[in-house]
């Protein structure tokens, strides 16, 4: 049985959401977000730097949400929310895939850091607006990429279960202009979706 080491508004929901949409068993472990339940010697063993989520299957444990989307879709389900290779959209998908850590993400972790995690005469309102400014500036492909299409490959696949988790946590940030209308319409039918939302109401 798979077990998911889980908090929530973290990355962790990208994997419930999975699994939500793939009708997936699995157990999970939710835990606070918090030093005393992720800095644990119980989940240390788990990852040495304390971090979520992590998977366990079959004698494994496995980090990084984008890492455990493959793992789950290679290994156990696909239920088509991967093109295969010689897909044309292959590469597409794999574009969007990344394209939230390696973009969106590191921005918006500034951005917590900045007004949630820091006490306030730590945080740096120069520093925050400069990563405001990256992350809209990031968000813009995406508002082109959806003008014509619904979801980023044109079907519902594992690149907006990761992509379109961290535009959704950039609109709850307040960094998603109204004039994005195409990625706030994106970003609207992905919050309508049952499997969003079983996965977000996860405490």
């Amino acid at each position: 049985m798979l077990t998911l080491h889980f908090a929530p508004q973290s990355r962790a929901v990208r994997i419930a959401w999975l699994f939500a949409e793939l009708d997936l068993d699995y157990n999970l472990n939710a835990m606070r977000f918090h030093p005393e339940d992720l800095k644990s010697d119980a989940h240390r063993a788990r990852h040495p730097l304390g971090r979520i989520p992590v998977l366990e299957d079959d004698g494994q444990q496995i980090w990084e949400s984008g890492a455990i989307v493959d793992y789950i879709l290679e290994r156990h389900k696909n239920g088509g929310l991967k093109p295969a290779v010689d897909d044309p959209r292959f590469g597409k998908y794999l574009q969007w895939f990344h394209y939230c850590e390696g973009m969106v993400m590191p921005p918006m972790n500034t951005i917590v850091v900045h007004t949630l995690l820091l006490p306030p005469d730590r945080r740096d309102p120069t520093v925050l607006a400069q990563a405001q400014k990256l992350l809209s500036r990031s968000l813009l492909p995406l508002e082109e990429e959806l003008a014509d299409k619904e979801y980023l490959i044109g079907d519902f696949s594992g690149a907006d279960i990761m992509l379109g988790h961290s535009c959704i946590m950039s609109r709850r940030l307040g960094c998603v202009g109204e004039e994005l209308t195409a990625l706030n319409a994106y970003i609207d039918r992905l919050e309508a979706r049952p499997a969003w939302q079983a996965a977000d109401a996860i405490q």
